[in-house]
Parts: C-alpha cells; sequence; structure tokens
C-alpha cells in the first residue's frame, strides 16, 4: 500500500529525493525552485519547509494537484466514491431541456437613474443591506412597482447561453411573504453565465448572501444533492470549494461536506458566528474570514459526527 500511495503522490508532485524516511518535492503552492516539501506517506503528513503549508492527509494534495486518474487512484485508501460511481454520476446525458423563464412584465431595472418612488425604496432597503450601485449592475438588480410582484425587489439569473434561468423576487416593504419566487425547478447553477469555473467557488444560502461575498453561488435555500447540476458540475471541474452556511445550518453543512468530500472535492468552511447569515457582514468582513477559513478533512467530519453522538 505504501508503495502504491507513494506512487501516486510522485505523479502528483513529480520527480523527487528521498532523505530519511520522507521524499522531497516541489512544492506547488510556494513554487521554490528547491525541493523544500516533505512528506512522510507512512504517517500520511506532509510540510513545505518555505512558504509553512502543511496537513496531516496527503490526501488534500492529490485531490487539490492530481489529475482525475489520481484522484480516483487515491480514493480507496480514504472510502472515498468507487470509480463506477464516478463514472456513472459523469456519464454524458441527453441535453436537459430548461423550462422557460421570464421576468415580469411589471420589471424595472435599478441600473437607470429613474427617480419614482418605488425606485427609491428599493435603491433605499438594498443600501441599508450594504448593497451600493456596483452591485445592482453586476446582479442586474431590478424592481415592481406593481402587479404580481409589486414591491419586491428582483434579481435574475443566466444560463450559459444567455437565457433566464430563474429570478429572486424579495420585499421590501410590507409584501408578505418575503419571497415569491417562480414557479420553475430550482435546479440549476444561479447565474452559471458569469461564473469563472477557474477561480474559487463560494456556496452560500441566498442570492443576498451571494452579493455580499462577492461572487458566489447560492444553494436558494436547499441542500445540495448528488444528481443536483450544481453539485455535478462542481465535483467535474473542482478540486475545492469554500462553504459559508448559515451558523444554524450545520447538518446542511455537514450533509454537503460529506458529500463532497466521497468525490474528491476539499470543503473550506467560512465561520458565519456572531452573523444571522453572510448577508448581515460587510464585505471587508467575509472578505477577511474567507482568507482564514479552515479546510475540513474526512477525518475530522466523522470524529465530529463520533463526538456528536
Amino acid at each position: 500500500m505504501r508503495t502504491e500511495k507513494l506512487k501516486i503522490v510522485k505523479n502528483v508532485l513529480g520527480r523527487s529525493y528521498k532523505s530519511g524516511s520522507e521524499y522531497l518535492f516541489h512544492c506547488p503552492y510556494c513554487t521554490h525552485n528547491k525541493m523544500k516539501m516533505s512528506v512522510n506517506v507512512s504517517n500520511n503528513v506532509w510540510k513545505c519547509w518555505i512558504c509553512d503549508r502543511s496537513g496531516r492527509n496527503i490526501g488534500t494534495i492529490v485531490r487539490k494537484f492530481g489529475t482525475i486518474d489520481d484522484k480516483v487512484a487515491w480514493s480507496k485508501f480514504e472510502n472515498r466514491v468507487e470509480t463506477t460511481e464516478f463514472d456513472t454520476l459523469f456519464a454524458e446525458k441527453e441535453e436537459d431541456i430548461a423550462p422557460k423563464v421570464d421576468l415580469p412584465k411589471e420589471f424595472s431595472t435599478l441600473t437607470g437613474t429613474k427617480r419614482s418612488s418605488g425606485a427609491l425604496s428599493a435603491k433605499l432597503y438594498l443600501r441599508n443591506r450594504g448593497i451600493g450601485k456596483p452591485d445592482i449592475l453586476k446582479w442586474k438588480i431590478g424592481y415592481a412597482s406593481s402587479g404580481e410582484y409589486e414591491g419586491r425587489i428582483m434579481i435574475p439569473s443566466f444560463a450559459p447561453d444567455g437565457s433566464l434561468s430563474y429570478f429572486v423576487a424579495r420585499s421590501y416593504g410590507k409584501a408578505w411573504p418575503r419571497y415569491k419566487n417562480p414557479h420553475t425547478s430550482r435546479d440549476i447553477v444561479f447565474n452559471d453565465l458569469y461564473i469563472d469555473w477557474d477561480k474559487d467557488i463560494i456556496l452560500v444560502e441566498g442570492v443576498f448572501d451571494a452579493i455580499k461575498a462577492g461572487t458566489a453561488i447560492p444553494l436558494l435555500g436547499s441542500t445540495l444533492r448528488k444528481n443536483s447540476k450544481l453539485f455535478q458540475k462542481i465535483a467535474a471541474t473542482k478540486k475545492e470549494i469554500y462553504l459559508a452556511l448559515d451558523p444554524d445550518a450545520k447538518k446542511k453543512t455537514d450533509s454537503i461536506t460529506n458529500l463532497f468530500a466521497r468525490f474528491g472535492v476539499d470543503v473550506y468552511q467560512i465561520d458565519v458566528s456572531g452573523y444571522e447569515d453572510v448577508g448581515e457582514m460587510s464585505k471587508a468582513e467575509f472578505k477577511k474570514r474567507k482568507k482564514e477559513a479552515s479546510i475540513l478533512e474526512t477525518d475530522d467530519y466523522l470524529l465530529e459526527k463520533v463526538l456528536a453522538i
């Protein structure tokens, strides 16, 4: 087993030399020109003596920098997803036909200079939530001053082909219920058109959380299922994600973390404690907490579950 693990690590990190019970590689994090990353396969630990990055699970390195083949080969050492299940999950499927979604005819954009009472009230509500003009422009935010969605902020979502895939309508006054969204499937990647999949992916609860986080994907209040479009896209393209759910959503956080772990996706948890949700934070505070995010290893997850019994 040790020899097999070492072979995978060498596939991921490249050439090395042995020093005692450890192997030294070039660090993929700081890319220093000398081999200063120590890897101890027997003890399942690693450390770079230049940038001081370290970990107690070599699988973290494999999942972040390895190929699909490397990750699948390593998965059998961590009770992760079987190759057959991985292949089945991402097997080519017939193209789904997305249901047609239209914005209400009463929709008015807030990106212009309208000074109607409805527009002013909507902008005041957004301002009180720390959402300014740059956010309004970026997220194409609008409102409705009449009709079924009267008194509601509306935030549209666009599919990769530019078509409307969904929208969120949140009351900015006395309208009830607070959210009144379209009667269509929420199995979408919100604003997929604007997501740069090469950058950090942050998952949050709602759209207002996503706005505060900068560029994040809202779960729209639901959990994440293995066969959902969002999960499949992340598991097929990403090696790590950031998760920033409400403090009272621990069960959901645990479930999502465990699901991603089975498919070789590392989850970094952003601390939201002290706030009701990300939407209550300032953007500066969220950015600070993202930098401080810690990875939740599979072993940690299992330990937490045992201690909770």
